[in-house]
């Protein structure tokens, strides 16, 4: 048995790590655009990163580590991606890195992450210089949390203290960032997660693969991957309490939390929506159709006009790929039957008490194939003006 009790803030819910954030000169008005994460000890970390076959500069370099290596230091940029830079971004960091050593020569193993525009490459001397301006000893995860977000409008922080029945408790808590290019594999942002649960390094690796794909995985803003997605977990395992239960459960939960809050804050974004495939031939194809609708230009733009348009989630399955027939669909907006073989037109009421579903802030729209048992959820918003706007002009 274990409980899972939400702590106010984030990472300062965690002894032995320190964290700031200052601003260099990327970001106007002060905002503080570099950040570190500093643990007293060294920590057993993992990693996952995206997919995309451009992945950025720091995901390279921290490739270079053997498998098993343990870090006490990470640095955030944002601004910049340090991406599609060649051999130049990697050479950057390790320079970056050997100026930190002469400030800080306890860091081992030390770890970069980037976000921003991509095809630039770093500017080292406003980089370095937020080394004299951070405190090492200073605990303040919202600095630390708005250093890392670009077009985010809020920053994105959780924390839980897990307590165990008979063995004593452990925290966990996170920092986030994302609101646009965000699709799936991995979603396009970046999550820091540190513990000082007592947690084998086994299963560190094992329950981020677990939760990952409905949780990161799961949702879309637009359907663009980012070259520099990363959800990296950080343990310096203080508090010598661990249950996989609990902590998976607890991982869980911080996972599922911050992919929400990403989908919320998309660009733009007005509604949250999920997208529930039921009754499909197998698992795999009702992620497919899931995600296909979660990525949907046109379903998302009818999500903004909230207009109950079932032929665009009807067409969007039929095009995705997986098993499915006219005559078995049913399409739910929440309660609301919209779709079904005997119910293909939607009648004024109907229609009127779709219409009331789509104005709410979130809403689930729930499809059954009616071909097998298989089931998945995403998650998405829909596609605002605001969107393009935010877009058209990302570099200035």
């Amino acid at each position: 048995m274990f409980d899972l009790i939400p702590k106010k803030g984030g990472l300062e819910n965690v002894e032995g790590f320190y964290f700031d954030g200052v601003n260099v000169g990327m970001k106007q008005e002060g905002e503080p655009d570099v950040a570190f994460i500093r643990s007293d000890v060294l920590c057993d970390v993992e990693a996952l990163f995206t997919t995309n076959r451009f992945a950025a500069a720091p995901l390279k370099h921290y490739k270079r580590y053997p498998d098993g290596f343990k870090t006490n230091f990470l640095l955030i940029n944002s601004k910049n991606a340090n991406a599609m830079t060649s051999q130049k971004g990697i050479e950057d960091i390790d320079e970056i890195f050997e100026s930190l050593k002469s400030k800080l020569p306890s860091i081992q193993n030390p770890i970069m992450s980037s976000t921003g525009v991509i095809g630039y490459r770093l500017d080292l001397k406003k980089i370095i210089s937020s080394f004299d301006k951070f405190d090492f000893q200073k605990r303040d995860s919202d600095l630390a949390s708005k250093a890392i977000m670009t077009t985010d409008s809020f920053k994105k922080e959780i924390a839980f203290n897990v307590r165990v029945e008979n063995k004593g408790s452990f925290n966990i808590a996170a920092i986030c960032k994302g609101a646009g290019m965000i699709n799936p594999a991995m979603a396009t942002m970046l999550c820091f997660i540190i513990t000082d649960a007592n947690i084998p390094r086994e299963d560190m690796k094992d329950l981020l693969k677990k939760h990952i794909d409905t949780t990161f995985n799961a949702i879309s803003v637009d359907g663009d991957t980012s070259t520099n997605d990363t959800v990296m977990l950080l343990a310096n395992k203080k508090s010598g309490v661990y249950d996989k239960e609990a902590f998976s459960e607890a991982l869980r939960q911080v996972m599922m939390n911050l992919a929400l809050l990403i989908v919320k804050d998309g660009e733009g974004a007005n509604k949250v929506v999920a997208f529930e495939v039921t009754g499909a031939k197998n698992d795999d194809e009702a992620k497919i159709a899931a995600k296909a609708l979660s990525n949907s230009l046109l379903v998302k733009t009818a999500l903004f006009g909230e207009d109950p348009n079932w032929g665009r989630i009807a067409s969007t399955i039929g095009a995705c790929g997986c098993e499915c027939d006219e005559d078995s669909l049913t399409i739910y907006y929440d309660d609301v039957l919209i779709y079904s073989q005997d119910k293909r037109e939607l009648d004024k009421e109907t229609e009127r008490e779709a219409f009331e579903v789509m104005k709410k802030d979130s809403f689930k729209i729930r499809c059954d194939l009616g071909v097998g048992k298989g089931a998945f959820r995403a998650y998405g918003c829909d596609l605002s003006y605001d969107y393009v706007k935010i877009n058209a002009d990302y570099r200035t």
